[in-house]
C-alpha cells in the first residue's frame, strides 16, 4: 500500500495501480523501455493491473515475467469494461493511469487518475477526466515511486 496526505485534496491509500497499455506504458505495442522494471517495483506496494484490448497482440507477450494481473478485454464497451475493473479493485483504494477516450471512465472512477500524453497522443476526455496529467508513462509511474511529486502537484 502507498499511503499520500495530500493537503486539501485527500488521503490517499491506494493498493491497486490500474493501467492502459497501448500508449501508456507501450508504442505500437512495444513495452516502453524502463516500464517493466518500474513495475516490479511499485509490486511491492501495489497490486499491478493491466486492462487492454490489445490493439496490436503484444501484451501477453510483453508480462511474460511480470508481477501482476494482464486482463484482455473485447472490443466492445472498454470504457465501462475499464470502470468496472476498477469498481471491483475498490475505487478509493486505487490508482489508474491511461490515455485513450476509453480510460475516461476508469480514470474518474479512481482515487486517483493520471493521464499520460505519449507517441500516441491523449483524448481531451482522459485529460479532463484525470487528477494530474504527465508527459509520459515512466513519468506517471515515477508520480508512485515518489509520492512527494503528488503532494507538489496536488495539494491546495
Amino acid at each position: 500500500m502507498i499511503e499520500i496526505e495530500i493537503p486539501g485534496f485527500r488521503l490517499l491509500r491506494l493498493a491497486h495501480l490500474v493501467l492502459d497499455y497501448n500508449g501508456t506504458l507501450a508504442v505500437n505495442g512495444d513495452l516502453i523501455d524502463g516500464v517493466k522494471s518500474r513495475l516490479n517495483e511499485l509490486a511491492g506496494s501495489l497490486s499491478i493491473h493491466v486492462v487492454t484490448a490489445d490493439t496490436f497482440g503484444k501484451a501477453t507477450g510483453a508480462f511474460a515475467n511480470l508481477a501482476g494481473h494482464l486482463v484482455i478485454l473485447p472490443l466492445d464497451n472498454q470504457a465501462e469494461a475499464k470502470a468496472d475493473y476498477v469498481r471491483q479493485c475498490g475505487e478509493q483504494a486505487t490508482v489508474a493511469i491511461g490515455n485513450g477516450r476509453n480510460d475516461r471512465l476508469m480514470l474518474e472512477q479512481a482515487a486517483l487518475g493520471i493521464a499520460v500524453l505519449g507517441e500516441e497522443g491523449i483524448a481531451t476526455a482522459a485529460i479532463m477526466a484525470a487528477d494530474v496529467v504527465v508527459r509520459d508513462g515512466l513519468s506517471a509511474l515515477d508520480l508512485l515511486r515518489h509520492p512527494q511529486r503528488l503532494v507538489a502537484t496536488l495539494r491546495s
